[in-house]
Parts: structure tokens; C-alpha cells; sequence
């Protein structure tokens, strides 16, 4: 289990130096570029067959407990350590990413992004998966900001050089924002590390705040939060995510949007919840409002983009219900219960699996119709996918009604744990101020599902291809393959939620509690 969390972490890193060596003369099939893209979906497969067995070699019976750990000394005068593991809260994060990564890596050998050579895209598709993970299974506080760092550069260059129109400021703008953040969150991380006296996330869950002073705590909450809170994104500091989104490939939107965002509401639980607890409860009011004006203003700006006439985009229509998605996570976390914790947890995971999918069926609508301007697909000769593409367009329906959060698939249980989680806060927030919020996400998931229908409606209805009119190809057999893992996990996680909620539950319990591990 060791070597095989050890191969996860660090096994990226060495496919992507792999792919940037010549490719030996017996693996080089039709050309150098088949070979170095082949060789991405090979080590990609690995990551994600050793994730599984992971899961599977996890001990289900104890989910709280790091398991799979490795803990060796890395800068003794700092008492810094290379400290792995991976529990219930992880987990899920590790196998996403791992999925995630590996359908990109398939999309990408069938239907490569243009731009420059394929080599630097693997290696850097390669990169960005090692930091990703890297992320979501250290429990140091220098190594965490250390992987949630190594993300930046690689998403950068597979924004500014393999994107489309706008793409270089677009690329700026997302290093600019996460970099900033990332600096205030390095001052917080080690405020709380020298304060403490150690950098170790699990002593200091375990300690649960007691070596902190809530003085302390409170500036801790802030310099941290605010870094994770770019990166998660947290209205008013999203701008830089629907200019990304719109500029990215079709990969790199779906890795932005299924795996990065992750990132930041992933330190909330891991490292602000647990070691500075005092703090977030000064602080749980604010970020609790700041999550439902997210969740209204992502849909307002759906519901805008969406109107006819306003030239709206489909990617970035995409890239704004992911603020208000991600509100409901911070709404969840916020409320610092079993409960909304679970439910931010949930709708992290639905979150990646639905708007990933919604990427790769935008992505595949923009590269048959050249355009994702929602007036042009919707107009009089415009995408009409149900008549032209049926199973494209039943697809995109399905990615918009799992979105919109429908009982019975993956979007429901998140959101509803997360209200749930308002109605009865963590004692010492106040009820009052949190049934508002609870109030307000509710009539935010009426707005979103209010959208959604609007795009299907605009985008899949309409007339049959018109006599003379070319074809528009469906759902070709290397999307088949990567899109249904994410369908069939999408309803799995709908009607069987006790899978995910079984793993993190305990270790959320523990970690809100504290104690011993």
C-alpha cells in the first residue's frame, strides 16, 4: 500500500521526463507523435490501476485511519517530512483525479488540441496530475503548498498554448490570481507550522487547535483562506475562471474544472477546519454568505448568458454554474457540521464527474460547429442535436439535468446534505443567519435548474438537418469510451450514495472532533 500510494504520487513525474526521451524504435507506431501520445494513456492507465487497487486494498472498515502511510525526514532544522497517506476524505479526490486524467490522456490520443508539440502537452498533462495528487495525499504543510503550487505552471502552458481565442490573457490572469493567493496562503500555513511547533497536518488535526491561541487562528484563517479561496473559486475572487475555462482545450477545462478546484475547498476541510477551528468559526458567517452570493450570482450570470441575443458562450456558461456549484461547497463547509461537511465532500466529487463530462460534450458541440456561441447553436440552422446528433444530444441533456442537481444522480446529495447542514449549524454560529443562507441556496438551485433547461432547450431542440445541409457526426467510438465511465458513475453516485458517504463520514466525524488517530 506504501509503494503503491509512493507510484501514484511520483509515477507522473516520471512518465512525463519519459515522454520527453526519444521514443524507442519498437514503440514509435506511425509516427513520434502517435508514440509519445500513446505513451501518455499507458502511464495515465497505470496511475489510475494503481488508485484502484488502492481502493480496493483500503481498509472500508476504518476510514478515519491513515492508511498507506510513508513518513521520512525531509529538512530536519524545520522538522519537515515526506509524509504520505491517504483516508476517507482522500480517497475519493486520489481515484477522480486518476480517472480524470486518464480519459483526457484517451480523449487527447484520438483528438489532440492544437498547438505545439505533443510532447510538451503529455509532460505537462503528466506534471499536472502528479501535483494534483500530490495535493490530495500529503499531510505536511510545506509539501502541501509545495504540490498545490506545482499545478499552476503546466495548467498555465496547456492554457496559453494549446487554448483558443484569448488564451494568453487568459493565461496570465489564472497564474496571476492563484499566485497571489497562493503567497498569502504560504504566510498562514507557516504561521500555524512555527506557532505549533510542527508541520504536520495529522498532529495538528489530532491537536484540533489547543497549541494555537485563537489570536492566532483567526489571522491563520484569513492568510489561508484566502488562498484556498482563489483557487476553490469563492465569489468575488472568480474572475479569473471563466476566462480560463473559455480559453482552455477541451482537457484542460475538464482537469480545471473536475480536479483543481478541488484543491481549495479540499485544504478548507484538511487543514482549516481541523488545526484552526476557533478561527473558522469567526469566519464560518462570512464565507457562508460569501457561498450563497456565489451560488446566486453563477446562476445570474447563467441566466444572462443564456438569453438570446447576449452572444453568450457555452463554456463560459459552464465556467460560471461552477461558481455557484462550488458554493454550495463552501455553504456545506461552512457550516462546520458532520453533516454539511459530508455534503460539501459529495457535491466535490458530483462536481467533478458532471461538469467534466459537461466539458468533453461542449468541447465535442464546438469542434463539430466550429463555434460555442449559444446564439449561432441555437438559431434557425443552428446545432438542433436531437434532431442531428441524438446521442450527443441525450447526453448533454443528461450532463445538464445531473447538473441541476435531479434526485437520483450525483448533483442531488451534495447540495441537499449541504442545506441540511444550514439548517442546523455547529453550535456557537447563528441559526438564524444560517437558515437565511439555507433559504437563499435553495431558491439558488430553482435558478440553476432554471438555466440548464434553457440550454437544452436552446442547444438539443429543434428541427431535422436540412436537405443539402452536412452531416453532423454523433458520438464517436473513442468519446463513447471516454464519457461513460463519468455517465455511469454519475448515476451510480445518484442512486447509491451510501458508497461515497460510507468513507467519508467517520473520518470527517473524527476529523471535526479531533483526538487520537
Amino acid at each position: 500500500m506504501q509503494f503503491l500510494l509512493a507510484l501514484i504520487v511520483a509515477g507522473p513525474l516520471l512518465g512525463a521526463a519519459a515522454a520527453l526521451l526519444p521514443a524507442p524504435p519498437g514503440l514509435k507506431g506511425k509516427s513520434p507523435d502517435q508514440a509519445v501520445l500513446r505513451h501518455g494513456v499507458t502511464v495515465t492507465g497505470v496511475i489510475l490501476l494503481a488508485a484502484l487497487v488502492l481502493a480496493l486494498g483500503f481498509d472500508h472498515d476504518h476510514p478515519s485511519k491513515m492508511q498507506a502511510t510513508t513518513d521520512i525526514s525531509w529538512i530536519r532544522a524545520l522538522d519537515v517530512r515526506i509524509h504520505l497517506g491517504v483516508d476517507g476524505i482522500s480517497l475519493p479526490l486520489l481515484v477522480l483525479t486518476a480517472l480524470l486524467t486518464f480519459l483526457c490522456a484517451l480523449y487527447s490520443y484520438f483528438k489532440m488540441p492544437a498547438g505545439p508539440s505533443p510532447k510538451a502537452f503529455v509532460a505537462l498533462l503528466l506534471v499536472l496530475e502528479s501535483g494534483t495528487l500530490a495535493t490530495f495525499a500529503v499531510l505536511d504543510l510545506v509539501l502541501f503548498f509545495l504540490a498545490f503550487e506545482m499545478v499552476l505552471v503546466p495548467m498555465y502552458f496547456l492554457i496559453a498554448r494549446w487554448g483558443g481565442e484569448g488564451r494568453q490573457a487568459a493565461a496570465w490572469k489564472f497564474i496571476l490570481y492563484t499566485l497571489l493567493g497562493s503567497v498569502v496562503m504560504l504566510l498562514g500555513l507557516l504561521l500555524i507550522g512555527l506557532k505549533a511547533g510542527t508541520f504536520d497536518m495529522v498532529a495538528l488535526a489530532t491537536d484540533n487547535g489547543r497549541g494555537l491561541t485563537t489570536s492566532v487562528q483567526v489571522i491563520a484563517v484569513l492568510a489561508v483562506g484566502l488562498g484556498l479561496a482563489v483557487k476553490t473559486p469563492m465569489w468575488p475572487l472568480h474572475s479569473w475562471l471563466p476566462d480560463a475555462h473559455t480559453a482552455a482545450p477541451t482537457v484542460g477545462s475538464v482537469l480545471l474544472a473536475g480536479v483543481l478546484l478541488k484543491m481549495g475547498t479540499y485544504g478548507f476541510v484538511r487543514i482549516v477546519l481541523p488545526i484552526t477551528p476557533d478561527g473558522m468559526a469567526t469566519f464560518a458567517p462570512y464565507l457562508a454568505a460569501f457561498a450563497v452570493a456565489g451560488i446566486i450570482y453563477g446562476s445570474l450570470a447563467c441566466l444572462a448568458l443564456v438569453k438570446p441575443g447576449n452572444k453568450g458562450d457555452l463554456k463560459r456558461l459552464i465556467a460560471y454554474s461552477s461558481v455557484g456549484h462550488m458554493g454550495f461547497v463552501l455553504l456545506g463547509i461552512a457550516t462546520m457540521t458532520p453533516t454539511g461537511v459530508n455534503g460539501a465532500l459529495f457535491a466535490n466529487i458530483a462536481h467533478g464527474l458532471v461538469t467534466g463530462l459537461l466539458f468533453f460534450l461542449v468541447g465535442a458541440v464546438k469542434d463539430r460547429y466550429g463555434t460555442a456561441d449559444l446564439d449561432t447553436l441555437a438559431g434557425a440552422t443552428g446545432a438542433a442535436l436531437y434532431g442531428r446528433a441524438p446521442r450527443l444530444g441525450a447526453l448533454l441533456a443528461f450532463a445538464a439535468v445531473a447538473s441541476l442537481g435531479l434526485p437520483g444522480l450525483a448533483g442531488f446529495w451534495g447540495e441537499m446534505l449541504a442545506l441540511f447542514g444550514a439548517f442546523e449549524p455547529a453550535e456557537g454560529l447563528s441559526r438564524p443567519a444560517f437558515l437565511t443562507f439555507m433559504a437563499i441556496g435553495a431558491f439558488g438551485t430553482l435558478l440553476t435548474a432554471a438555466y440548464l433547461l434553457l440550454v437544452v432547450r436552446r442547444v438539443c431542440m429543434g428541427g431535422p438537418r436540412p436537405a443539402g445541409e452536412t452531416a453532423i457526426a454523433d458520438v464517436q467510438g473513442y468519446e463513447f469510451a471516454a464519457w461513460t465511465p463519468l455517465v455511469a458513475l454519475t448515476v451510480l453516485a445518484g442512486l447509491w450514495p451510501a458508497v461515497l458517504l460510507g468513507l467519508t463520514d467517520p473520518a470527517v466525524q473524527q476529523l471535526l472532533a479531533g483526538g487520537p488517530r
